[in-house]
């Protein structure tokens, strides 16, 4: 197999975001000068704006976990060429892999684009 071989060689979350019009490059490089978790405050801070000023009854501090592991899959999943180095890359079996993968449905996340 090349180099570029394998399912995810076409993953791109910045790709995806592109496609459904979310992102330009203008403002990846202004977020590219953000840590992370100036990142999270922002986003959750422009939520509470939206829902006109109160989140009241979400369970954010628990929900953490699910955000952030939803999103480090996702990230595997661009960044490496098959599931099996994504699973290596984040100490997963393939079947914690697998099931992860089916939770928060990440695979279709990528997918959707692609048949467009």
């Amino acid at each position: 197999m090349g180099k570029n071989k394998g399912k995810n060689k076409n993953y791109s979350i910045s790709s995806v975001l592109r496609k459904k019009n979310k992102i330009t490059d203008e403002f990846e490089i202004m977020l590219s000068t953000l840590s992370i978790e100036d990142i999270i405050a922002l986003k959750l801070e422009l939520s509470v704006k939206a829902a006109g000023g109160k989140l009241y009854g979400i369970p954010i501090w628990n929900s953490m976990t699910d955000i952030t592991r939803e999103a480090v899959l996702k990230f595997a999943m661009s960044a490496t060429k098959t599931k099996l180095e994504a699973g290596r890359f984040l100490g997963l079996t393939e079947m914690a892999l697998n099931s992860m993968l089916y939770k928060y449905d990440v695979e279709k996340y990528f997918e959707e684009i692609e048949d467009e």
